[in-house]
């Protein structure tokens, strides 16, 4: 059973399974290698300084041969409402994952007026949040709630958004996600792989994963074991956390 993320209610007690995204997926053979693994969403990077990024058309006709539940998620960078929604319905996109710099607070969030059928997920710098009071001082979290599907942290920084291949300090964030927690569904991203997202849902409790770099054979190519194992992984360790 999922959570609908569309009906606001965020009990964890409802989920019985971790959210899972591959991202990074520049071709058809790893798209659907992620999809018969198991995995519940996959990432389409539109950003152009990533070594990931992927032509919208490209990515379109990977996306028409897609089972329709699989979750389809652009990522962007500090990008406009109104090019999210234009790449939306150009690639045939469920949802969009915006990367946004935490220094320009309310400005960068997507509004809830706009791609209103569209999932919205926000990515941040996880260090950001090493105590729980940092996260309680970004007040645009009170109204975002009602329109945000969930928030990314990540290793990123403002300078590389994503893709590092690095972890962060999952210890450390506990304070902060737990809090988070009680208003939005936390995925979890940056470093992991199938040897260590076991560690970070003991130490997080995420709603979800997210592995780009952890599964690949080489830089934007995914390597089919690695994918199945990393997924094996996170159902594996759903009856230990």
């Amino acid at each position: 059973m999922k959570l609908d993320l569309r009906t606001g209610n965020r009990d964890r007690e409802l989920l019985f399974m971790t959210w899972v995204k591959i991202c990074g997926i520049t071709n058809l053979e790893d798209a659907l290698t992620a999809a018969e693994a198991g995995a519940d969403a996959l990432g389409f990077v539109f950003y152009e300084k990533s070594p990931r990024n992927i032509d919208p058309d490209a990515a379109r006709r990977i996306v028409e041969l897609l089972p329709s539940e699989l979750e389809k998620v652009g990522v962007f960078v500090n990008e406009s409402a109104d090019h999210m929604e234009s790449m939306a319905e150009r690639v045939g996109l469920t949802a969009i994952q915006l990367h946004v710099d935490p220094r320009n607070r309310y400005q960068s969030l997507p509004e809830q007026r706009v791609l209103s059928q569209t999932r919205k997920y926000v990515a941040l710098p996880a260090s950001w949040f090493f105590n729980e009071n940092a996260y309680r001082d970004f007040a645009w979290f009170n109204t975002a709630e009602n329109f945000i599907s969930g928030i990314f942290l990540d290793s990123g920084t403002s300078e590389q958004p994503g893709g590092t291949g690095m972890t962060f300090d999952w210890k450390q964030t506990e304070p902060a996600v737990a809090a988070m927690r009680m208003k939005f569904n936390v995925v979890v991203a940056g470093g992991l792989t199938p040897e260590n997202v076991s560690e970070a849902l003991t130490h997080l409790h995420p709603w979800g994963v997210d592995v780009s770099s952890g599964v690949e054979s080489r830089l934007g190519k995914k390597d089919a074991e690695k994918v199945r194992a990393f997924v094996a992984a996170v159902r594996q360790a759903e009856g230990l956390v």
